[in-house]
């Protein structure tokens, strides 16, 4: 008998029946799809259970109040996604935005609309781009960096500021943020998710994403594969900052004010966002599009606490809680010692 013979009586991969029971493939189908799958059905949950507890929850304006909610957070997150994607994290995301703010509300008389959004992105890359070249060439990790660098924003914020509120007379902001070029849809938020679908295919159609996910991946691997890791480390943090002016610039303009410390109480809400949608703290896995997501659960959770009348320190309780179990879901236990 050939060897062609053997081969043609051994059961072939991919026909006939599969010798794997159904419940195992369904197993592993979960499994591998959990991260998505989670916030998807979280999101479902929330809807009806809310929705049943009171009918105002499924209203027009409840939709446009979600939306609102949603074009801040959504930016304040993309901003610690992607430093949370090469293994890292940026905790100054929030502080970066508030000083954005200020800094918006300051300039918009002064230098006129569009170049004082583009002197506030500026700076907001710049910090970014400091935090950077702190934790890779410096060899400090991120977590201190930015835990750091977000007490020196706080502190140049409320020194622009004097400790109070920046007013402003330009209608630009509110035309750019809360009008609407999508009947009942806010500015802000179309803003929020033409980014988020732009980073997303940044980050699958483009060699750069390809990049981050190694790097984030195994950073060892990724530099013996030839990526430059150094310098998309770099870009990343440089990036967070801009989109963390991003959010900062559409606070403003939500509050029609610049307020000092204005975005730091998002924060946590950021991170849960990050983590509820499926990126993993430990790199490598996840992407905007999971955040967007993610961002959805905690708004309409949050939405949702304050329609059924969940107190404010109860509301504190559920959110760290959900945080927490998110990580425990998403986290690779494989490489925790990685996490930094």
């Amino acid at each position: 008998m050939t060897q062609n013979s053997v081969n043609l009586l051994k059961p072939q991969g991919g026909t006939g029946r599969s010798s794997r029971p159904p419940h195992a493939a369904a197993t592993s189908y979960l499994a591998r799809y959990r991260n998505i799958l989670v916030p998807i059905v979280a999101l479902a949950v929330l809807v009806a259970y809310f929705g049943s507890r009171n009918s105002a929850f499924i209203s027009v304006g409840s939709a446009q109040n979600i939306s609102r909610q949603m074009a801040f957070l959504t930016l304040l997150a993309l901003a610690g996604t992607f430093v949370i994607l090469i293994g890292g994290i940026d905790l100054s995301v929030a502080a970066n935005a508030t000083l954005a703010g200020i800094l918006i509300a300051k300039w918009l008389d002064s230098f006129g609309g569009p170049l004082a959004i583009v002197l506030v992105l500026l700076i907001g890359g710049l910090v970014g781009l400091l935090n950077g070249v702190i934790t890779t060439m410096l060899k400090v990790p991120s977590f201190l960096v930015t835990l750091g660098m977000m007490s020196v924003l706080d502190g140049i914020s409320n020194t622009i500021s004097d400790g109070g509120p920046v007013s402003y007379s330009s209608g630009l902001l509110d035309s750019l943020v809360n009008k609407s070029t999508i009947p009942g849809l806010p500015n802000g938020a179309l803003i929020a998710l033409v980014l988020t679908a732009g980073f997303t295919v940044l980050m699958f159609a483009t060699s750069y994403g390809r990049h981050l996910y190694a790097v984030g991946g195994n950073e060892r691997a990724a530099r013996l594969s030839g990526v430059r890791v150094l310098p998309v480390k770099l870009s990343v943090f440089a990036l967070s900052g801009v989109i963390a002016a991003v959010a900062g610039i559409i606070l403003t303009g939500q509050a029609s004010t610049g307020v000092p410390l204005g975005a730091n109480p998002s924060l946590l809400n950021s991170i849960a966002a990050i983590v509820v949608g499926g990126t993993a703290l430990s790199g490598g896995v996840g992407g905007p599009h999971r955040t967007l997501l993610g961002t959805l659960v905690i708004v309409i959770l949050g939405s949702g606490m304050d329609i059924t009348s969940v107190g404010p320190y109860t509301q504190l309780i559920v959110k760290g809680a959900v945080v927490i179990a998110a990580v425990a879901l998403t986290i690779d236990r494989r490489r925790y010692g990685l996490i930094k």
